[in-house]
């Protein structure tokens, strides 16, 4: 037990060097962390929403949009599968009314034939059915959600719209934002730092659904200004509408969605110096934009922007290469974001922000204050404590959790970890911890003296035994930990993880270095008797 080869002692020393070394960008004042970055990588440790102020918003779904997207989304799918199956089967009075698509198959026998092309695209991966299917009257099928399929559409569009969050929030330079789901249509965002809440609300608010759709041309403009649309027809509003009109109609079917996309940058109209936004479809994109814009040379078509059209160009000549500008009523900050938008691709679902609050950095700096006094307090009351009571296994004690404390940092700096509110309770927690190993063992030894053991066999039955109860305690500590981890969240899970870096380190350094650090001194003095 008290056996350290040399390279075991080199290997613990490094441990201690590296561990520290990683703490100490973090204790450094902004201005000299600065300068050494200029040098060498600084990892740090972040500080959560409530020690560093931010915003806090509360984002709930829209799922009658989404409800109504599926729809349509069916409705495309359904056109297209019935037009390219052999031989084509016509349908006729398309509806979409209570949730439901329903149409009729024109030609009543080939009913079981449509039935054969549309049940694949109404199951998913796992043989069960996104919708049901129903035949009326004989050959009007109608297609109605299942529960299963609108669960697994919302916990879909919910997953997707959290990781666009954090794309988006990512691209504006933000560290450590905090995204969770809450319930099943809630999304929380926590932001530390962030100077200037409504960019970001204006930022994750936006739903980014790019669209390319066919100017209905043929289109009455009074019916138009009256939101009324011929049949496969759409009304949208068209702000910057040349005619005057702020309305326009499209063709509801047959456009290109923004999916697609693999770049989109902020750029200037070289004809009018304009802010704009230059796109780039990837391959498939590319060759339905090329053959979109092929088939329909002196058309019209609109650049739909979350329903809402931005421009509307003639299609002059083919479009080839998947590049394409948008040009509308944008400054240079509007562009920039749209772009951070599109890049980070489209919510699936419409968010309102139902809460939103921000804390000052008045009051993160006034608790990191308060917090770094109670561990001064509570870690000098300790290394005096410990010092008076056991001498100089107290003073082994002492070193190792001021060691222990530098450790948390440098492991916390390295994983770029967070550090709330919470977590400083749980850092100054793991303080008291880590002295009760060394309290265990010395009780131990003095024990084992008192039984009548020479000094080595004692401090060598002294970390033996002790050590048995050290880790089983600890080890229903990091039980605890990985589970408030686990299905906690925010500052519970910022508390977890101080707590679990703590208890492994204190550990190490309570067990393991004082252990090294007795060995060294028995071996080089051969104590004969030990005040302890």
């Amino acid at each position: 037990m008290l056996d350290f080869p040399r390279w075991r002692i080199w290997m613990l020393n490094t441990l201690i060097v590296v561990g520290m070394a990683f703490a100490i960008p973090s204790l450094l004042p902004t201005s000299m962390r600065a300068q050494l970055a200029q040098f060498m990588p600084t990892p740090t440790i972040n500080l959560g929403l409530d020690l560093a102020g931010g915003s806090h918003i509360l984002l709930e779904a829209d799922t009658s949009q989404l409800a109504e997207a599926r729809l349509e989304a069916l409705e495309d799918s359904v056109r297209t599968a019935m037009r390219r199956a052999k031989p084509q089967i016509a349908i006729a009075d398309v509806s979409r009314s209570n949730g439901e698509l329903s149409f009729n198959v024109t030609d009543i026998s080939k009913v079981d034939a449509a039935r054969e092309v549309i049940l694949p695209l109404i199951s998913n991966n796992v043989g069960a059915r996104d919708w049901n299917f129903g035949v009326n009257n004989g050959n009007r099928i109608v297609l109605s959600p299942a529960n299963s399929g609108n669960e697994t559409a919302l916990d879909q569009a919910m997953d997707t719209a959290k990781d666009v969050i954090d794309r988006r929030i990512n691209a504006l330079g933000t560290l450590e934002p905090t995204i969770i789901r809450q319930g099943d249509n809630r999304i929380v965002v926590q932001v530390p730092g962030l100077d200037d809440p409504e960019a970001l609300k204006a930022l994750i608010g936006k739903t980014a659904k790019l669209e390319f759709k066919l100017v209905d041309e043929q289109a009455d403009p009074d019916q138009t200004a009256q939101g009324k649309a011929r049949v496969g027809s759409q009304v949208l509003p068209y702000p910057d509408n040349p005619t005057g009109l702020p309305y326009i109609a499209v063709r509801r079917l047959g456009g290109i969605s923004g999916d697609k996309l693999v770049k989109a940058d902020p750029t200037f109209d070289p004809q009018t110096n304009e802010p704009a936004v230059t796109i780039q479809f990837d391959s498939e994109g590319g060759q339905r934009f090329a053959r979109m814009t092929q088939q329909n040379v002196n058309k019209l078509f609109a650049i739909v922007l979350d329903g809402q059209v931005i421009s509307a160009p003639q299609i002059r000549e083919p479009i080839f290469g998947g590049v394409s500008q948008i040009s509308g009523s944008f400054t240079t900050e509007s562009a920039n974001a749209l772009s951070i938008s599109l890049r980070s691709g489209a919510l699936p679902v419409d968010l309102t922000i139902v809460e939103e609050r921000s804390v000052g950095p008045d009051l993160g700096a006034d608790s990191i204050r308060r917090g770094v006094l109670a561990a001064v307090i509570g870690t000098t009351a300790i290394l005096v404590l410990m010092f008076l009571v056991y001498g100089r296994f107290g003073m082994y004690a002492n070193v190792a959790l001021i060691i222990n404390v530098l450790m948390i940092l440098g492991v916390m700096s390295f994983a770029n970890a967070t550090l709330t509110l919470p977590g400083i309770a749980g850092f100054v927690l793991t303080i008291g911890a880590a002295v009760d190993a060394n309290v265990l063992i010395n009780e131990r030894i003095r024990e084992e003296l008192k039984r009548g053991r020479r000094v080595v066999q004692a401090i060598e039955f002294g970390y033996k035994e002790a050590s048995r109860a050290i880790f089983d305690a600890n080890s229903t500590n990091v039980i605890a930990a990985v589970l408030l981890f686990i299905f906690g969240s925010g500052p519970i899970r910022g508390f977890a993880v101080v707590l679990m870096i703590g208890i492994v380190t204190s550990v190490f350094t309570a067990v393991t270095i004082t252990r090294m650090w007795v060995s060294l001194w028995v071996k080089r003095t051969r104590p004969t008797e030990l005040t302890i």
